[in-house]
């Protein structure tokens, strides 16, 4: 994960996020098949986390530099994978001699507010032709759990906002297309997605994921919070004890034309 970096930055628990919320990565199985990796392209996998899909990739037989801007999932990353090159860096403004083939990333972007400094850092990593392979968050993704945080939170006195970014396709689109990435392909679509540990999923989504979205709550109050939380989505997002998260997800494929929006092709 490339973390939140609007100052409210997420805490991540490295063996907690595989142990328990292992859909993460293998959900990102399909955009690994939507990257078709070849042996002997270099392939930049940006917010790698733990680093189980550079791993993926590299046993096409590519050459993979994972980065993420959290120290303990590269360092975990490094212990189980010695082969890729993990590097702790900023997908905000990190940079790299040789260029890539392809930038990959899965689940991780929407952490990210500066969307435009990520997709220059992107455009810059790329070689002409190269291609870009990412899953987000898309619009309305987890909605329902961001606005009965936000509801249970007002009824405390305390004011939440989402710390995450969203995109619709034509929001994205643009915001690629604006930095030279010509979009190819893109889907929005939802994923309702089973959360690990039964009746206690939502509990361990929240601490897992949602430092940011609860930095306003005093630690003490969350414990309550969260049972307040789980009381008002009970009914349409428990079944059969297990919690379902409201995801939807945003896919894109995008090539670099090595045109920003500021340049037109003459006839």
């Amino acid at each position: 994960m490339t973390g939140s970096e609007n100052g409210t930055a997420n805490r991540w628990d490295s063996d907690a996020y595989d142990g328990g919320h292992s859909f993460v990565f293998e959900y990102g199985e399909d955009v690994v098949a939507l990257l078709e990796p070849q042996a002997g392209e270099r392939i930049l996998d940006l917010g790698c986390g733990t680093g189980h899909l550079s791993a993926r990739i590299a046993t096409s037989g590519a050459d993979v530099v994972g980065i993420d801007s959290s120290t303990e999932m590269i360092a975990q990353a490094r212990e189980r994978y010695p082969d890729p090159e993990f590097i702790d860096a900023d997908a905000r403004s990190v940079a790299f001699e040789e260029p890539f083939d392809a930038v990959f990333s899965n689940a991780a972007l929407h952490w990210i507010p500066e969307q435009d400094a990520v997709l220059e850092s992107v455009a810059a990593a790329l070689v002409p032709g190269g291609r870009f392979v990412a899953e987000l968050g898309g619009a309305g993704n987890v909605a329902a759990i961001v606005e009965a945080v936000r509801e249970v939170a007002a009824d405390g006195g305390y004011e939440v906002t989402s710390p995450w970014y969203f995109p619709t396709i034509g929001e994205y689109a643009g915001r690629m297309e604006s930095h030279g990435l010509e979009t190819r392909y893109a889907s929005l679509f939802d994923r309702p997605t089973e959360l690990e540990d039964g009746a206690n999923g939502l509990a361990n989504w929240l601490d897992m994921f949602g430092d940011s979205l609860l930095a306003p709550i005093p630690e003490r109050e969350r414990p309550e919070l969260i049972d307040a939380v789980e009381d008002r989505l009970r009914e349409d997002h428990y079944r059969e004890g297990t919690w379902i998260a409201d995801y939807r997800r945003l896919r894109v494929v995008a090539v670099k034309t090595g045109m920003s929006s500021g340049e037109s092709v003459g006839t």
